[in-house]
């Protein structure tokens, strides 16, 4: 009875549905594992390269077991070059199957967590296909809101794991905006019942699970923190550039906002620390600022900025070097993101068919 979680493509919310899952399991079986067979970020633990998914559900879920069981192979760079020269697909799958194995005998069952869309692996021999197949998992779809795109991918994946043998026994719809939620549950769930298809959830859009904490960024963009620690769990929800004037600036700072401006616009920091300083309610503040162009303000503007503790980074690239990269970051969640973690598993809790899934395993 082993559960394998794919997606259409990558940031659909595998990761946040494998550890509400694995929660909700919890509270159902008397032990669950879980496994991330292949993996693409990854760090360094005693030597062994640990995906960031694995070692993010094993200590959030106080899960049993080696913590490198739950991440066999980890993909680093260089590696699918080196498997066409000399491709070994037999090591790859004994790694993930012994892996497996040992995880498997501590568990009533295991959730799997895949890699981006079902194609992906297909380099080196290992798509998510191929490895539910190994380990003869049925699969869950993944794949954000909306209605016609859901379940074209859907489909799309789904015949990737059919080529596989792996039976699919429904799909996830997560991210769906909240004023169209009804309408989208409706129509997906027509629609892919009329392929065949279950659906086994609809999960409306968190916007904070989306986006990226502080903390992240100061470590995503390699950044030097030259204040306010205390502020580094905050959620930055959007960027403001700052290359207005201040009073236009003021406009786009709330309590979620992260200023990106060069470290000489003096102007635009003192603007958006006043209501901070000034301790008032309901008047801009910002989650965090980057200062861009590897000059801090003078140290008397530092010593207000201290007091508000809002988290200042300062970088060497300019402003729009800093603002392209933050677009493009994958956000994922943290050990230490309680909040986040909390709501990803009251997210799975109540909008997925938990109890439906371990029957349809069974």
């Amino acid at each position: 009875m082993n559960l394998y979680v794919g997606a259409t493509r990558q940031n659909d919310g595998k990761t946040i549905t494998c550890l509400g899952l694995v929660s909700a399991l919890k509270k159902r079986l008397s032990s669950v594992g879980y496994i991330k067979p292949v993996g693409q970020r990854y760090v360094e633990i005693n030597g062994h390269k640990i995906d960031e998914d694995a070692l993010l559900v094993k200590q959030v879920c106080q899960l049993k077991g080696d913590v490198e069981d739950m991440s066999p192979i980890a993909v680093p760079r260089h590696f699918t070059e080196d498997y066409i020269d000399n491709p070994n697909r037999s090591d790859l799958v004994d790694r993930i199957t012994e892996a497996f194995t040992r995880i498997l005998m501590d568990n009533d069952m295991v959730v799997v967590e895949g890699t981006g869309h079902a194609g992906v692996g297909s380099v080196f021999d290992m798509s998510n296909g191929d490895v539910a197949a190994i380990l003869g998992c049925k699969a869950v779809i993944v794949s954000s809101g909306g209605i016609g795109r859901p379940i074209d991918e859907i489909m799309l994946n789904k015949a990737m794991f059919d080529a596989s043998g792996v039976e699919i026994i429904g799909a996830i719809i997560n991210k769906v905006d909240e004023e169209k939620y009804e309408k989208v549950k409706s129509y997906v769930t027509r629609g892919l019942a009329r392929k065949g298809l279950d659906v086994l959830g609809v999960m409306p859009y968190r916007p904070m699970l989306s986006n990226p904490t502080v903390e992240q960024l100061l470590e995503d963009i390699d950044g030097q923190l030259l204040s306010g620690e205390r502020g580094l769990r905050n959620i930055v929800g959007k960027m403001v550039i700052g290359a207005m004037p201040p009073h236009q600036a003021l406009e786009y700072m709330h309590s979620d906002a992260l200023l990106i401006t060069p470290g000489t616009r003096e102007d635009i920091i003192l603007a958006a620390m006043s209501a901070c300083i000034l301790g008032e309610t309901g008047t801009p503040c910002v989650a965090g600022m980057i200062l861009t162009g590897g000059t801090a303000p003078q140290p008397s503007i530092m010593e207000l900025v201290a007091r508000t503790y809002v988290p200042v980074i300062l970088v060497e690239e300019d402003t729009y070097s800093v603002a392209s990269k933050i677009a493009k970051l994958i956000v994922k969640i943290r050990p230490g993101d309680f909040e986040k973690i909390s709501a990803a598993e009251a997210l799975v809790d109540e909008f997925v068919d938990v109890d439906s899934i371990i029957e349809k395993l069974q």
